[in-house]
């Protein structure tokens, strides 16, 4: 294997690759992949990524969860990886990456952090009181709480990720308490099976349940979300339940490289 690098974007790290020769993807399949992100036998990772050349955008962007199975968007790892391709050489005043879910954008501020265009969200459904379903590049259940650190969130979130309606293709499942002026976030994780300390696509979904849960009047938000890893904003717009311009930011650090 060559050398592997590990980043984190609040707490939610990854194993990075540099695949642009093209001959790494072929060496990992899932039994590799899940035991490079072992934390006791392996590196130990969320999940793990290669950034690959593509000829019509800066690079792609391919993400494997700790489980070692293709991932949906990770909204973490999209904003390392840019990190990662600034690291590498690879220097763009906005960056246009290929993701599992589609082209992004990207800019690394002039404080650090890495900001991310998600994907726009259109539909959001409430399965009960208190609680939203919508996909912002992965699948989340947003819950209202009164106190997300108070919450059991291994027990609770898998048991709502186990249950029927989403045992088959599995949801992540969000802890959420406070409001569009400041939200705190807990999160478990599909694919790794665990409370992970921050999702991105996670944040992005409870930021926008915010929004929608008040009924807000059409116009711009921003709102900064406390995960336990770390402080990430969200923006947008939203008009009549459509979603669109939402950017993550937050940020997104080398820790070190490797060999294994």
């Amino acid at each position: 294997m060559p050398t592997f690098h590990k980043y984190h974007g609040a707490g939610n790290d990854f194993i990075l690759l540099d695949d642009r020769d093209g001959d790494l993807l072929t060496q990992l399949d899932q039994p590799t992949i899940a035991g490079y992100c072992a934390r006791h036998f392996g590196i130990g990772a969320d999940g793990l990524m290669l950034l690959r050349s593509h000829a019509e955008y800066d690079f792609e962007m391919v993400y494997y969860n700790s489980d070692g199975a293709p991932s949906s968007m990770c909204g973490n790892g999209g904003r390392c990886i840019v990190r990662f391709a600034h690291d590498l050489g690879i220097h763009k005043d906005e960056y246009n990456f290929l993701a599992v879910d589609g082209p992004h954008r990207a800019k690394i501020l002039p404080n650090g952090n890495v900001t991310l265009e998600m994907i726009d969200v259109a539909s959001i459904s409430s399965p009960r009181a208190e609680a939203f379903v919508l996909d912002t590049g992965s699948p989340h259940y947003i819950a209202f709480v009164a106190d997300a650190a108070l919450v059991d969130i291994v027990s609770r979130g898998r048991a709502i990720r186990q249950s029927p309606p989403y045992a088959a293709e599995g949801i992540n499942v969000n802890f959420v308490s406070g409001d569009i002026n400041g939200l705190s976030i807990a999160t478990y994780e599909r694919g790794v099976e665990d409370e992970t300390l921050a999702c991105g696509t996670g944040v992005t979904a409870a930021a926008i349940a915010a929004v929608h849960r008040i009924n807000a009047p059409t116009g711009d938000f921003r709102i900064p979300v406390r995960a336990k890893g770390g402080l990430l904003a969200v923006s947008g717009t939203h008009k009549e339940g459509q979603y669109s311009n939402i950017w993550l930011e937050g940020p997104a650090e080398s820790v070190f490289k490797g060999e294994i």
